[in-house]
């Protein structure tokens, strides 16, 4: 185990990148200064070994698997008894209790709550984790909710809490131990391996990559939850996840820094690493509340240029993506959301245009709010600044709550400076477009109506920080529509086309 496992995890995820620094340099000064010549130390890697596990096959420290740039040392992964894998299976029969069921004995499996005509997905764990009482489970017990299944939660916590490098050469036998159940499930129960779905995180999505390209990409599905890159990245598909390991692969990254994790802020980039296998969990249970916009960049899709949906639409990022009719369009497809910064993480997009109305141009700023059948909305700024008559302002708003059928959008403003004699100021027209569908619903306020809005008495907010009421007007809509996307960490995924064979 060694000292190591006292490290942060984002700096045991550096091992491999420190190990790999093999080549020392020296700077052009100095050598010019001691007329010597340039001189480039590699070490030489020791001879390949290979290593055999019975029923799962054999396991080289050759190239790909070791010997690399990204990987220097001739490691092997460990045995099967020392990394100790564990299938535990829960189901809708017994979600809070696990039974142990093994490849090696398919007596356990027929003996179990295990159903032939159900789906079977398995959740795996990545560094330093485990499956039993963690996040695995808790995304068995939502699963259940909604769906019938067999759910199990790989545990092969001895295996992942060696340290980061041997880790990651331990997936690959924890990886033949899953192919090696699902290939049991065919055989002996005719199980078909379309039915297996791969959820894994952080290593865990390199043990489902493994397993995949050992059944030769006819499991049913993969989903990456931020894949782990120290010593993945840049490798040969055989090592790392990709999206020939099954008929369809869907990738979550939420990690904002993946590649040189910034060791002042260790706190920052585990919870965004975390955070991959919280939102596929919320997922489960919003099943329209994370909807993905396709776009080249973050930029792109913070500057409204992927808004909204187009008539295909968009893909549900989580439990539902394999949902998404246009998953075979291409071979790697991007899409980008928001999500809230809380346990709830759903959210649901919609851009809201607000023309102004008024006297004169006053300091301040808009703020809206949804009302529909479902629930409503807090109020979302705008626009803050100079508020100019007959000016629009466009805003993408990311709705808390679905909404439901909308009824009215509140409009409200405020002013930043005392002025007793009550600027005038109101909206002659508020658009509210889904980004689900494209629907907008347009509101026109008669002109009468607008100045009557105006012309109320609004207490301002002064320097001092006084604080009054706003005045607010509400604005009828005879439509509904329910969208969604984001609200404050981004999010990514992709979505692989199925691969043929």
């Amino acid at each position: 185990m060694g000292v190591s496992r006292n490290l942060f995890p984002s700096v045991q995820m550096l091992l491999c990148w420190t190990i790999g620094l093999l080549v020392a340099t020296v700077t052009d000064d100095i050598m010019s200064s001691w007329n010597l010549m340039p001189v480039l130390f590699v070490a030489l890697p020791a001879p390949g070994k290979e290593i055999c596990y019975g029923h799962l096959g054999c396991f080289s420290n050759e190239k790909p698997w070791a010997g690399m740039i990204q990987r220097p040392s001739k490691v092997l992964p460990w045995s099967p008894e020392d990394i100790d894998t564990k299938f535990l299976l829960y189901t809708n029969e017994n979600p809070n209790n696990y039974q142990v069921i093994s490849a090696t004995d398919p007596a356990t499996i027929e003996a179990s709550n295990f159903q032939l005509d159900r789906k079977t997905r398995l959740v795996i764990h990545g560094f330093i984790d485990k499956g039993e009482d963690s996040w695995p489970v808790d995304i068995c017990k939502s699963m259940f909710q909604v769906e019938k299944v067999n759910c199990i939660c790989v545990d092969w916590r001895h295996g992942a809490r060696a340290e980061y490098t041997q880790a990651a050469y331990n997936t690959r036998v924890v990886g033949a131990e899953i192919a090696y159940l699902v290939q049991v499930l065919s055989t002996e129960l005719k199980y078909s391996p379309e039915n297996v779905h791969l959820i894994g995180h952080s290593l865990g999505s390199h043990v489902a990559g493994e397993a995949g390209r050992r059944l030769e990409g006819r499991l049913g599905r993969i989903t990456g939850l931020d894949p782990a890159e120290p010593c993945f990245q840049g490798l040969p598909e055989e090592v790392r996840l990709d999206p020939s390991d099954a008929m369809f692969v869907d990738v979550i990254h939420t990690d904002s820094n993946p590649m040189i994790p910034n060791l002042g802020a260790q706190n920052f980039v585990a919870c965004n690493h975390l955070r991959s296998f919280m939102y596929y969990n919320s997922s489960i249970l919003h099943p329209d509340g994370f909807l993905g916009y396709p776009c080249s960049s973050y930029e792109e899709f913070q500057q409204n240029g992927c808004f909204p949906c187009s008539d295909e639409g968009c893909p549900q990022m989580g439990h539902y993506a394999d949902q998404f009719k246009g998953k075979t369009a291409a071979v790697e497809q991007t899409f980008f959301l928001n999500t809230g910064d809380t346990d709830d993480f759903a959210r649901w997009r919609y851009k809201v245009s607000v023309t102004l109305s008024g006297a004169k141009k006053v300091n301040g700023y808009i703020l809206v709010s949804l009302y529909g059948s479902n629930g409503n909305s807090k109020q979302y700024e705008i626009f803050r600044g100079s508020l100019t008559p007959d000016t629009l302002h466009v805003q993408d708003i990311d709705v808390d709550v679905n909404v439901g059928e909308i009824q009215k959008v509140k409009f409200l403003w405020n002013n930043n400076s005392l002025n007793f004699s009550g600027p005038e100021m109101g909206a002659s027209r508020i658009t509210v477009q889904s980004g689900k569908d494209g629907k907008e619903y347009v509101s026109e306020i008669p002109s009468l109506w607008s100045c009557l809005c105006a012309s109320l008495p609004l207490p301002p907010l002064s320097s001092q920080a006084l604080s009054y009421p706003p005045i607010h007007a509400s604005f009828l809509f005879t439509s509904s529509f329910i969208t969604e996307s984001p609200g404050s960490h981004i999010a990514q995924t992709r979505v692989h086309r199925p691969f043929s064979h």
